[in-house]
């Protein structure tokens, strides 16, 4: 297991209806949340992680996945949905995010 990054505390801030979010995914929590995952690994190895609409690229280095928000089908809370996304892009890439209260790390 390696840690990825910190969580961005301030990014529970940017949930509605803190901040007006006509998106209806929290696209301002959701940036918030996904912006400290774009880094470079002890190893050297680059992880990106972008949204693009509904969906959340995760690239680890060679192995790229996507995610996609689903509203209507998983939640229309955007923290459940976005940990979703997460998750679906990261089986995917061929890697798993494990997300806790503070931290997220990844495992290959």
């Amino acid at each position: 297991m390696i840690k990825l990054c910190d969580l961005n505390p301030a990014a529970k801030e940017k949930l509605p209806p803190n901040v007006t979010d006509k998106s209806g995914i929290g696209v301002h929590y959701t940036d918030a949340f996904i912006k400290p995952m774009n880094t470079k690994l002890a190893d050297g190895t680059r992880v990106s992680c972008k949204r693009k609409g509904l969906k959340i690229l995760l690239v680890v280095g060679p192995k790229k996945g996507e995610g996609l928000m689903r509203r209507l089908e998983i939640s229309k809370d955007p923290v459940i949905m976005l940990t979703a996304a997460l998750q679906e892009a990261a089986k995917a890439a061929g890697v798993e995010l494990r997300i806790t209260e503070s931290e997220v790390f990844l495992v290959s």
